[in-house]
């Protein structure tokens, strides 16, 4: 890990899948910061868990969007990187999945893997996995029924109208230490946004991880989701997000930033019908303290989805206090 300038605010961000890294690493990178990102590893389905299961890899998927948003190449090599094969042998695999995988094997070291992706897509600040260690997410029903595996999770199979109760990793897995440097050394830790327990709790989760957030003087913010999710977050508000993330984090969080902006029906029909594991607006709750809860408005025109300037502006500002 190469050494954070003292002169520069370290900015430590978690989470998986696309919605952290198009949310919040599009905009900040474009900030005078340090930025490291803390990458969930648990991912089983799709082109990920196919590979994972014919090469006993490490997880590809979730770390591989976080080094795209932080990387300053051409579009067209974004592009490639992003290419996912519609026919033949390789349906449904995403190109740079297959890269990382590649050079996992060719280097039988995961880590050196991750560094030459860096180089390959020009990326000057730090992306970690949250573990190295095989390990499977969890989840128990309120009915008592145990869901494995976070595929099963994001996507239900069982009846998503029952509330999760608890997730937990099996067998436990240790936090990755440069990751852990990483956090001692914030001045500010961004979690979320993202599937909240397919993808921000499983990181929470790793040994060290929470503990490590806890002991950091560095200030904690959550971003809250837009929508709620089928499966996950039913009916879920503001405060109820933030509620769960402090119960997996073991403290409580300095600030939670949410949207309070409402999007036009049209659009919401436009996009549910493109999403169709989303399920409502988050609600907003009354009487939020708004020394904690910062509301404003960060949606992209036209979309239902975080506007990265908007987002990057009220996170930044946050570091300036």
């Amino acid at each position: 890990m190469s050494k954070i300038q003292p002169s520069s605010k370290h900015i430590v961000c978690l989470g998986g899948g696309n919605a952290m890294p198009r949310a919040v690493l599009t905009g900040l990178k474009k900030y005078p910061v340090s930025l490291s990102v803390i990458c969930a590893m648990l991912d089983t389905g799709g082109s990920t868990g196919r590979l994972k299961h014919d090469y006993k890899i490490t997880s590809p998927g979730d770390i591989k969007w976080a080094l795209l948003a932080l990387s300053n190449t051409s579009p067209a090599i974004k592009d490639l990187f992003s290419f996912r094969f519609e026919n033949g042998q390789f349906k449904g695999h995403n190109f740079a999945n297959l890269l990382i995988m590649a050079l996992e094997l060719t280097t039988n070291n995961y880590s050196k893997a991750i560094k030459e992706m860096k180089k390959l897509l020009n990326v000057s600040h730090q992306v970690f996995p949250a573990t190295l260690d095989k390990s499977n997410i969890f989840a128990i029903l309120e009915n008592g029924k145990i869901i494995s595996g976070e595929t099963n999770i994001d996507r239900p199979k069982h009846n998503g109208r029952l509330k999760i109760k608890k997730v937990f990793l099996r067998p436990k897995a240790k936090a990755y230490k440069p990751a852990l440097k990483a956090i001692k050394e914030a001045d500010l830790i961004v979690i979320g946004p993202g599937d909240l327990y397919s993808s921000l709790a499983q990181i929470l989760l790793v040994k060290g991880m929470s503990e490590a957030i806890k002991k950091s003087q560095a200030k904690k913010v959550y971003i809250a989701n837009l929508m709620t999710k089928y499966g996950e977050t039913n009916n879920f508000s503001v405060k109820d997000f933030a509620l769960e993330v402090e119960k997996y984090l073991g403290s409580s969080l300095d600030y939670v930033i949410y949207n309070n902006s409402i999007p036009l029906a049209k659009e919401r029909r436009i996009y549910l019908k493109s999403h169709p594991e989303l399920l409502t607006l988050v609600r907003v709750d009354k009487n939020l303290p708004i020394d904690k809860f910062i509301g404003s408005d960060l949606l992209e025109k036209g979309f239902i989805e975080h506007d990265p300037s908007k987002l990057s502006k009220v996170i930044i500002k946050l570091l300036k206090n």
